[in-house]
This record gives structure tokens, sequence and C-alpha cells, in this order.
């Protein structure tokens, strides 16, 4: 029986085979990039997904059925997701700073003119404003679903997480269908790179954050969230939210003002 409030985290292998599996999965993307074979990269998916799927079980069995994570200790997982949010704002701070460096004083080397000459831009008011929608929706959506859950409502809370991760996926397959029908490349000179490189993690992002919500709609559905203690789906929020206001900046730097 412990004498105090803190949860001394057990002995666990999933940060080694998460290390494992990320490093295996870049490698079989670089050989991807050379039209190698495929494998390692699958092998590398198969790593992270097996990681993530029993790290979160061990996570919920830790919160849920054990008692480990104590108003003390979710006071520790709140600071620590806003300094994790926090690094990330940092790290898309890098994307659009690069991005105005290059199109406020544009270089001779691309014509001195911003988009770049011979790039062909995205028209912002068609599957850039439909994506900035859905991801608007989605933000109504899962407040909604934490303020049912805050509620104790329990129908409306599954329904509302649901509603979120059918508009993740939606905004994940409509960024795809405008990725195949680009007209440029990530090699299309600094345009392309900042394009593809500040989308793309954002895409990145989305994705992580539609897994981050699925948990958490799996877990609502077991009822292992209550009133008082649902940190879990308070979290995927958190950083949901974090996603919906970097794609604002992005349709307005990069799709809007950037053609």
């Amino acid at each position: 029986m412990n004498n105090h409030p803190y949860h001394m985290v057990d002995y666990s292998p999933w940060p080694l085979t998460g290390s494992i599996g990320a490093l295996t999965f870049v490698s079989g993307m670089v050989m991807m990039f050379h039209k190698c074979n495929f494998m390692l990269l699958y092998i590398g998916i198969l790593l992270l997904l097996m990681t993530m799927i029993q790290w979160w079980r061990d996570i919920s069995r830790e919160s849920t059925f054990l008692g480990m994570h104590t108003m003390m200790v979710v006071s520790g997982l709140k600071m620590g997701m806003l300094l994790f949010i926090v690094s990330e704002i940092l790290f898309f701070v890098s994307f659009f700073w690069g991005f105005f460096h290059s199109s406020l004083s544009p270089v001779v080397e691309i014509g001195m003119i911003w988009p770049p000459s011979g790039i062909y831009v995205f028209n912002p008011t068609q599957v850039p404003l439909l994506n900035t929608m859905i991801l608007l929706c989605s933000g109504i959506t899962i407040t909604w679903a934490h303020h049912s859950i805050m509620n104790g409502n329990h129908i409306n809370s599954v329904y509302s997480i649901m509603l979120t991760v059918i508009l993740g996926m939606y905004f994940t397959i409509l960024q795809g269908y405008e990725y195949y029908e680009a007209p440029f490349a990530i090699n299309d000179s600094i345009y392309g790179s900042s394009f593809f490189m500040a989308t793309g993690f954002h895409g990145i992002h989305v994705i992580i954050g539609t897994s981050f919500i699925t948990v958490c709609l799996l877990r609502q559905m077991k009822f292992h969230f209550s009133m008082n203690h649902h940190f879990g789906f308070e979290a995927a929020a958190w950083y949901w939210h974090f996603v919906d206001v970097v794609w604002l900046f992005l349709y307005l730097s990069i799709y809007w003002w950037g053609s």
C-alpha cells in the first residue's frame, strides 16, 4: 500500500519497442523513396501499431482499474500535456517562419514573385475551405462530447465522439485527394517544400489525433470515463483543438494569403 499519492511507473518494454518501430518505419520510408523493398516499412508500421495498442491498454488499466491516476498524478499529466502542446506549437512555428521568410522577400531564383513562377496553387475556396469547415465542426462535436461526459450523458458523449472521429477521417481523405490532384510536388521550389512540409505534418497530427479520439471512443463505450475523472479524453480534446487552430493559421497564411 502506497503512503504517497504519486504513481511510481513500472518497468515497461513499450518505449524500447516504440523506438525500434520508429527507426524501422523511417528506414522503410527512405527505402520506399528509393523504390526498394517495402517490407521494412510494413514491419515498422506493424511495430508502431502494436506498441500503441499495448501501451494504451496498460495506461487504461492503470487509470481505470488500478487507481494509479490520483488527483496529484492527473495534475502532473495535465502539465505534461500542456508542455507537449507548447513544443508542438514551436514545431509549427518553424514551418511558418520558413514560409513567411520566403514569401515576404522572394529571391531572384524563384522570379522574385510569390507564388514562384510556374507554380499553380490551389483555389482556397474549394477543398481547403471545405476542410476548414470540417475541422471547425469537429471542434464543436468534441466540445459537445466533453460537456456530455461532464454532465454524465453517456449516449450523447458516444455519438459526439463518433462524429468527431468521422470528421477527422473525412478531413484526411480530402487532404489525400488534394495531394493526389496537386499540380506541383514537394521538389517544386520553396513553395512546394513549404506547402507539403507544413500541411503534411499537420495531416499526420490529424491522423494521430483521430487515433487518440478513437481510443477515447472505445474507452467511453466501456464506461471508463466518469464525470470527475476523464483526463484521457480531456487530453485528446486539447490536442484536437490545437490541431484545429494550427489548420486555421495554415489556411489563412498558405492557402489564402500565400496564393
